[in-house]
């Protein structure tokens, strides 16, 4: 039988340059960077529970020991609003940092890649939101997540809440860092609940790439399979046995390759939905796109069966039939997946108000950059259905 020759569609792929993953990594950090960058004065951009956690101090002292001086700026909060990335870039100015290391969750690597865009930029941040509006360099940027999720260390997104409950991102090849150490190690004490929300945000990074309107690509596609393949086989292990290398590490590199393909091929509808439910309520992130994941596959599948049946395959899906009934039993394997690792499953369960839904659903709409890449369009009433269903 012949193979159906295929069109390949124009695309681009970016990515950073240069990842080392290595279990312990972190302990050796100072020795692993100093050989690749001639800037001295760090900026280690964290937050203050790693600090409390213990986790910083060995790696301030193995950059020290390599010749470093390092200032810690421990102030990144969830949700980060712009008052804690100017308070970054103001102490870095202090003690004249020429680098930057972000280390640990999303938060604290979108702190990192913005500080060190405006460490050397006159433009304002208010002019760098949205797709593609930097400009300039940027100082040197090394990447080091503690949470096996957002894939932010190889992505070229950073988001901040700019008001109240409103987030806005910048998206830009500049955010790209120079060098990202994954070193699972360092996911180790993650308290279930946080492992199952990041671990799920991932699969959610590959499944919304795999199935992105405009940009898929035959290299987005064949990291998301890949990522997909190592959360799934992954996550449960993750969650019930913590300091299991092996699924630790999995997740772990399953988070960065997600990463890759939706820096490329980019995130549509659950992260639209999950954005005003981290605005409004502070959900995390993660948790969020866990929460709205079952409702917008089904709701997609009425355009995207045929990728999800992909999926099914890539995940060992058992049951068979055609790319409907796949579809169908990859959704519902995912909801398992979810159950299984122990993340709260409905809105009610994390304080969400019925009478919130429609406001939410109003607010899901100014999501532009995100919307236009789902499969199927979402109307206002649509994404009402869908906080509804999740509710």
């Amino acid at each position: 039988m012949r193979e159906e020759l295929m069109t390949i569609n124009p695309f681009e792929f970016r990515t950073v340059p240069s990842m080392e993953m290595a279990w312990g990594g972190a302990k050796r950090i100072g020795q692993i960077i100093a050989a690749r960058f001639a800037a001295r004065k760090v900026l280690l951009v964290t937050d203050a529970g790693l600090v409390k956690a213990g986790m910083i101090a060995p790696i301030a002292a193995s950059l020290e020991a390599a010749g470093f001086s390092v200032a810690i700026f421990d102030k990144v909060v969830a949700d980060p609003p712009e008052s804690v990335l100017y308070g970054c870039v103001e102490e870095a100015r202090q003690v004249a940092a020429d680098i930057v290391i972000g280390l640990g969750g999303g938060s604290s690597l979108d702190i990192a890649k913005l500080a060190a865009v405006l460490l050397s930029s006159e433009q304002s941040l208010a002019d760098m939101y949205g797709v593609g509006k930097v400009q300039g360099a940027r100082f040197p940027l090394v990447l080091v997540p503690t949470t096996a999720g957002t894939g932010s260390e190889v992505t070229n997104i950073s988001i901040i809440t700019t008001g109240e409950t409103t987030k806005m991102g910048v998206v830009s090849p500049e955010l790209y860092a120079d060098f990202v150490l994954l070193d699972a190690e360092l996911t180790v004490g993650l308290p279930q609940v946080h492992t199952a929300a990041t671990g799920i945000d991932a699969m959610v990074h590959a499944i919304e790439a795999y199935t992105s309107k405009h940009k898929k690509n035959p290299l987005s596609d064949a990291l998301a399979r890949e990522a997909l393949r190592l959360l799934g086989r992954n996550l449960i292990a993750a969650c019930k046995e913590p300091s299991n290398r092996d699924a630790r590490e999995g997740m772990l590199l399953g988070a960065t390759l997600a990463g890759q393909a939706f820096s490329n091929s980019p995130v549509a509808a659950v992260h639209a939905l999950a954005y005003p439910l981290g605005g409004h309520y502070h959900i995390p992130h993660g948790l969020s796109n866990a929460l709205m994941l079952g409702p917008v596959l089904r709701y997609n599948a009425q355009a995207a069966a045929p990728l999800y049946a992909e999926l099914a395959d890539v995940l060992g899906v058992t049951g068979s039939g055609d790319a409907t009934a796949r579809s169908e039993y990859f959704v519902a394997h995912m909801q398992v997946l979810m159950d299984e690792s122990g993340a709260p499953r409905r809105l009610r369960d994390v304080g969400v108000t019925d009478n919130s839904l429609a406001m939410l659903a109003a607010d899901a709409m100014k999501q532009t950059r995100l919307l236009v890449n789902n499969p199927v369009e979402v109307r206002e009433e649509d994404a009402l259905a869908l906080y509804r269903e999740a509710f």
